[in-house]
């Protein structure tokens, strides 16, 4: 089923999309985006709890999804399950769960919890992080839909902890 999933969205193939793909596939590479749009939010006292949640959201995820699930599953990505070239440099971790994925959720979730208008703009950006991830054929759609819930569980988690241990600015 998750083979038909790809080879469908495999017929949307065209250079624009390639294009697009393979630059979110560099923007997400090492999470760099988003650690700098974490350390952004950090800079301003106003957004500082944004920024704040960001971070520790990626860092839980990253914990979770590089450290523990991807060793521990070590799923074969689809494009080395069928032998297929792809247009970017192949990847030598597991497939489950989508670091690109996790890593733009949990940015985008932290931000929704706080600040609406820029959290959608953020979803949206995720979004396109996780179908691009499909369409160069380097996850599985249950490794972008567990990046996705990872994301969505570290930003939570993260601002639980952020609640008790770092209280607003308004609060005694």
């Amino acid at each position: 089923m998750e083979l038909s999933i790809l080879n469908a969205i495999e017929t949307l193939q065209n250079p624009v999309l390639d294009r697009i793909s393979i630059i979110m596939a560099q923007l997400g590479t090492g999470g760099a985006i988003f650690i700098l749009i974490g350390l952004c939010f950090s800079i301003f006292k106003k957004t500082r709890r944004i920024g704040f949640n960001i971070l520790l959201s990626l860092v839980l995820s990253a914990i979770l999804g590089n450290l523990i699930l991807k060793p521990l599953i070590h799923r074969v990505r689809p494009y080395n399950a069928i032998g297929r070239k792809i247009l970017v440099n192949p990847l030598i971790d597991g497939s489950f769960p989508s670091g690109h994925t996790y890593s733009a959720f949990a940015t985008a979730f932290s931000v929704l919890f706080y600040d609406k208008k820029n959290g959608i703009i953020l979803l949206s950006f995720a979004i396109l992080m996780g179908f691009t991830r499909l369409y160069l054929f380097v996850h599985y759609p249950t490794d972008v839909l567990g990046g996705v819930a990872l994301g969505y569980i570290c930003a939570i988690v993260a601002k639980k902890i952020l609640e008790k241990k770092v209280p607003l600015e308004n609060q005694r």
